[in-house]
């Protein structure tokens, strides 16, 4: 049997005593083997369990996996795993939830640095300028989370006492209970998120899936000192739309954790579009954090246990699942 192992276990950037510990406890029941691109049909024999990137996988890797009993999720993200046809085929699908103050941290670092407009006086000094620009402070302006679930809720809890009793703290989410879970944070909850870009001094995202809700329209309600900070998915936000509104000075900065490639691409060397490669939720910390809960979600399925974090419940009561697990 075999376990697949994401690439970023080969980088050698995160290595440390304690991956090499959860890999030696993992090979004692698997032989383990990198895999690199996507996941299709070819790559699924005799594998037993992944550890998945964001890569796309395959229906095929389903249909030929007669063994597969998990696809673990090295963080949160699931649009590539087809999570519907994994529990059709009983296939345990986790994600490791262990990165949400990693990304909090990168919000209000972002947050702060648009503010203080880090980026232009960067640029401004290494040209030779050395012009005194406008910079904002937190305390007093109005923050707009749109997405109020776990890091939503983390991103709240630091931005609070950097706003000052002054501040606003606006948020917007679809869950029933927004109104009361958003006083919690002595937050507001508005009823549309035209409010949220309207009168917010910077927009945060903090939402699954690949829908983009940030377009044209919306981002041309924003005030022109305003920053756009994505620290979720890049498809959340129209990218021909956000640049042609930093280039009409409808807003000031957007922020996106992906890289300048694909449909961001056009975004290359423009000096008040920001992009990170993927990195938020990425420090030496949470790399330690994801490389036990994941190898740990691995270990349990193949010893028979329910792991920690099964996105799918139903599949628990797949026959093929209930054949494997002891209890």
């Amino acid at each position: 049997m075999q376990v697949l192992l994401s690439p970023i276990f080969k980088n050698p950037s995160f290595e440390t005593e304690a991956r090499h510990q959860y890999l030696k406890e993992l090979a004692q029941l698997a032989d383990l083997e990198p895999y690199t691109g996507e996941l299709t049909a070819e790559k699924a024999g005799g594998v037993i369990g992944v550890i998945a990137d964001s890569a796309l996988i395959h229906p095929g890797f389903y249909e030929e996996g007669k063994d597969l009993r998990i696809i673990a999720r090295w963080g949160v993200g699931y649009e590539k795993v087809n999570v519907e046809l994994a529990t059709q085929s009983g296939v345990i699908v986790t994600v490791a939830p262990e990165h949400m103050d990693t990304v909090a941290e990168y919000t209000i670092a972002q947050w702060m640095a648009t503010l203080k407009r880090v980026y232009t006086l960067n640029r401004l000094s290494h040209s030779g300028d050395f012009s005194i620009i406008r910079t904002y402070e937190a305390r007093g302006s109005t923050l707009g989370l749109y997405g109020f679930g776990r890091i939503g809720q983390a991103v709240a809890s630091r931005a609070r006492h950097l706003l000052g009793e002054e501040g606003r703290l606006l948020v917007y989410d679809i869950r029933p209970d927004i109104k009361e879970l958003a006083a919690q944070f002595k937050a507001e909850a508005v009823a549309e998120p035209r409010i949220l870009f309207e009168e917010s001094d910077a927009v945060s995202l903090h939402v699954a899936g690949d829908a983009t809700i940030a377009t044209y329209e919306l981002l041309c309600l924003m005030k022109p000192h305003a920053a756009l900070i994505n620290p979720s998915r890049g498809n959340l936000v129209d990218d021909q739309a956000v640049n042609r509104a930093i280039r009409e000075e409808r807003l000031y900065y957007y922020v996106v954790d992906d890289p300048v490639n694909g449909p961001r691409a056009l975004h290359k060397d423009h000096p008040r579009i920001i992009c990170t490669n993927h990195n938020a939720g990425i420090t030496v910390q949470s790399t330690a954090r994801l490389d036990r809960r994941t190898t740990g979600q691995v270990r349990d399925a193949i010893q028979g246990k329910i792991p920690a974090h099964v996105l799918n419940q139903k599949v628990l009561s797949h026959p093929r699942v209930k054949g494997f697990l002891k209890g």
